[in-house]
């Protein structure tokens, strides 16, 4: 069975979890495109009862591939919750179905989760937080990494000092930073210097997050943090080039630097893999808009707005250049007789069988 591994003088690049964002689809197209490291799963949840395996499969379909993507990269499961029994029982379950390794969040910023003891609201309490990473690392196998999630504190920046040492205490393989408070949401600016401070103090490696839009951003980020190790969430999605430039920056494994980017084809193999997931174009289509909000965080291309109108995916890929070209090789699971409402920027809400039965408002990043 393959592990996770993030040692120091080995750089790496991790696709961050976001949830409704960075689902299978999109961990299956960006890995297969090449630079990441290794995926992160969206968070699951643990509240009341403890899930077997059956819920794993269905939280991560690369559970039946050696939870790798189709293009062999590894998926690390997030776990989010509040309760240190239930968080290492559902670890130790998870290891059992082949789980390469476990990363608990303590950064998420939804008021929803944080009212229900988890994510962000475990900042305020750095024993639990020690707590919770030593009851997963003694429950799952020795080989396995446990790693953490943090932001740099709820409202101030000091707490990630005290919290960094209770998650390195509780037996964590590495920790990642996001560079923001809880109450700073994704506001920028991020806060490089005090994860330096941390990585310089603990004897663990640490990942550097948040505002890497460039390679201008991960040289500055490299040199105010010392890390060599860096998740990129958003920005990997408005450029899906970005992580090319840095991976060559670091020496790792790229494909040949692109002249521009090719967003037609992106779309098109998107598509291809959210069809492995749902049997409704809606479902790629409401995923597909979703990703526009963050690519028009950084680009202003004259067919965003278009395609935020198009009501099926023929017509999506019409209004793009080349679109047509691409339509023409799209999966053919059409369903025109389902139309859809006109709601902007909604995703689909996809049950164990993997079809889509609603639709909800998306939790963005």
């Amino acid at each position: 069975m393959a592990t996770l591994e993030l040692k120091a003088g080995r750089p790496a690049l991790v696709l961050a979890p976001m949830e409704g964002v960075t689902d299978a689809p999109m961990r299956a197209l960006m890995s297969e495109r090449g630079g990441f490291s290794f995926c992160v799963t969206e968070f699951f949840r643990v509240s009341q009862d403890v899930p077997y395996g059956r819920a794993f499969r269905v939280h991560a379909p690369e559970v039946r591939d050696g939870w790798k993507t189709p293009s062999g990269s590894l998926v690390q499961l997030q776990l989010l919750g509040g309760d240190a029994d239930k968080l290492a029982e559902t670890a130790l379950r998870a290891c059992r179905v082949g789980a390469p390794g476990i990363d608990l969040n303590f950064g998420c910023p939804a008021p929803t989760v944080n009212k229900h003891d988890g994510g962000a609201t475990l900042l305020k309490y750095p024993e639990r937080i020690r707590e919770i990473v030593g009851a997963v690392r003694r429950a799952v196998p020795k080989d396995i990494p446990v790693s953490a999630k943090l932001r740099l504190g709820w409202d101030t920046i000091e707490p990630i000092h005290r919290n960094a040492e209770m998650a390195a205490e509780g037996g964590a393989s590495w920790i990642t930073i996001h560079g923001r408070t809880k109450t700073q949401g994704y506001m920028p600016p991020a806060y490089w210097g005090p994860i330096g401070e941390v990585r310089r103090r603990l004897g663990i490696p640490v990942v550097a997050n948040g505002e890497i839009w460039t390679l201008d951003d991960m040289r500055r980020c490299r040199d105010e943090t010392g890390s060599e190790h860096f998740m990129l969430g958003r920005s990997a999605l408005a450029d899906p080039t970005l992580v090319h430039t840095l991976a060559r920056e670091l020496g790792l494994p790229s494909p040949a630097p692109a002249t521009e980017t090719d967003w037609t084809s992106i779309f098109a193999r998107f598509v291809y893999f959210c069809s492995l997931q749902s049997d409704s174009q809606y479902y790629a289509l409401c995923r597909m808009k979703l990703w526009l909000r963050m690519v028009g965080h950084r680009h202003a291309y004259a067919w965003l707005d278009p395609l935020k109108r198009a009501l099926s995916l023929e017509e999506f890929f019409a209004r793009l250049p080349g679109g047509s070209v691409a339509a023409a090789s799209l999966p053919k699971w059409f369903e025109p007789e389902n139309p859809l409402d006109g709601t902007p920027n909604v995703r689909m809400r996809v049950n164990a069988r993997r079809r889509v039965v609603g639709a909800v408002q998306p939790n963005v990043l």
